[in-house]
């Protein structure tokens, strides 16, 4: 079925935004706990299958990203920065929860990812960000992909989130077979029609197919509207942009404009996007108190080429454990809080913003699971280093890799989904970071103490994990 609401785009952004402040109001806990005095507002942009290389900021040559290049001038930028999976259902899991996906079965060898057929989502017993935020006195927000579940009991608003207004999973499923052209080609030659994806207000459908060539614009729109909306009170915005991942599309205004084609057409408009955000948050006067903290779920989809970004000088890109799958940009905005110009090669995650974010508003761990994050709070003010040096690669459900500072053991690597069988390493292949961040020269043979030491810490970490059962795999 198709329904098209395309004339009913204004009203149902005023819903979404109407929504979002009579769930705050009526819900028990947030009118009983004031938020701490010192938490700032929080907005995460996350964007979907960008590259290390994909910004100006981060090297690329011919990507205009000036929103972003001011913003990470303006704030921190991070040189080795993590996403917790090489793909975007476990590892938007993993930031939702400081968690990695191991631990609640976000993850499969399988399925990679959810799908439309699939009956699985994130746990209801797992705390996301949203709830964390919420019990503290918060207004919650989630625009754009969710891909954490998109039946009811999994969707943003069942996830601590007062309001959603986005795609629930990626924006190449529900794909029309009987419309374009066939296979690969479709992909290489986008037309929005032959995606059946939906397009949602809270649990409601409000247009099948989305028109994907307007969806950042919408996006961006919606979210600034959140912001206004709550302005004098703490809030939580989620932006999840759907692009880069392919299709690829872009509104009008920025088709056809970029030196780096249709790929950079898309990167451009989505820095115009964080340049609109971040000028709201300065127009309403609160910037100085709200930290956004802009980053991807996974490194380039490298098979799609030029519709695929970079990984810039890292190797391998998204499925893949090698640094270009799983280190992307990283970049912390907060001015007056945060020092401007600061660039910090201290190892950083996704799932530290849960920890950390916990921390600032003063709300302990629970101690009844194990979490995976560490508190950025020193190194975002400047008053200490990271407290992670240590970060585990998984591919899916296998650990394969593990770096603790300079360092990085590979048990196994492979290259995206698709692409060149795995090859197993025995012994471990080993690589010094700091000064190979390409990956190309393995010096395990001249450091036999540190293979010896970095295997010891990837037992010890898989005693940790405690099987459970694979949501995604659940049909």
């Amino acid at each position: 079925m198709r329904v098209s609401c395309r004339g009913m785009l204004v009203p149902a952004l005023l819903i979404w935004i109407v929504v979002s402040g009579v769930s705050r109001a009526s819900d028990p806990a947030s009118s009983e706990l004031a938020p701490n005095a010192q938490a700032p507002n929080v907005v995460i942009i996350y964007c979907d299958d960008l590259g290390y290389g994909d910004l100006g900021c981060y090297g690329h040559p011919t990507i205009k990203t000036p929103n972003l290049d001011r913003m990470a001038a303006e704030g921190l930028k991070f040189t080795s920065f993590y996403s917790a999976a090489p793909v975007c259902t476990p590892s938007r899991a993993a930031l939702m929860t400081g968690r990695l996906p191991i631990r609640n079965g976000m993850c499969s060898s399988r399925r990679r990812v959810l799908f439309p057929d699939s009956a699985g989502g994130l746990p209801d017993s797992e705390i996301t960000i949203a709830e964390l935020l919420k019990q503290n006195g918060y207004a919650t927000g989630c625009v754009g992909k969710w891909h954490l579940g998109h039946h009811p009991q999994f969707l943003p608003t069942a996830q601590g989130f007062d309001a959603y207004f986005g795609i629930p999973y990626s924006n190449d499923m529900d794909r029309l077979n009987d419309i374009g052209p066939r296979g690969r080609q479709a992909f290489l030659e986008p037309d929005t029609r032959y995606w059946n994806v939906p397009l949602m207000s809270n649990e409601e459908i409000i247009e099948r197919p989305a028109d994907q060539n307007t969806i950042t614009r919408r996006y961006t729109e919606a979210s600034i509207e959140f912001i206004q909306a709550h302005r004098d009170k703490p809030f939580f915005l989620y932006l999840a942009h759907s692009m880069p991942h392919v299709p690829l599309f872009a509104s009008e205004r920025f088709r056809n404009t970029s030196e780096r084609g249709l790929y950079g057409d898309v990167i451009e408009e989505i820095d115009w996007s964080v340049g609109q955000i971040l000028q709201t948050l300065r127009d309403e006067g609160i910037e100085e108190q709200t930290l956004v903290f802009f980053s991807s779920d996974n490194g380039p989809w490298l098979v799609f080429d030029l519709h695929g970004g970079s990984a810039g000088l890292l190797r391998g890109g998204k499925g893949s454990t090698w640094e270009g799958g799983m280190r992307v940009p990283g970049i912390a905005w907060w001015p007056g809080h945060i020092e401007a110009g600061r660039v910090t090669s201290d190892m950083a995650c996704t799932m530290d913003l849960f920890v950390t974010l916990s921390s600032m508003v003063g709300q302990p761990l629970p101690d009844d699971r194990a979490y995976d994050g560490f508190d950025l709070t020193d190194l975002l003010m400047g008053t200490g280093p990271s407290t992670r040096d240590v970060m585990y690669y998984y591919r899916d459900d296998r650990l394969l890799a593990v770096r603790k500072g300079p360092w990085k053991m590979h048990l196994e690597t492979q290259a995206g989904y698709g692409q060149a069988e795995p090859t197993v390493h025995d012994p471990p292949a080993l690589y010094h970071l700091g000064y190979d961040a390409s990956e190309k020269n393995d010096v395990s043979a001249a450091n036999p103490e540190v293979v010896t030491e970095l295997r010891s810490m990837l037992e010890q970490h898989a005693g940790t994990v405690e099987p459970v059962e694979s949501q995604l795999e659940r049909r």
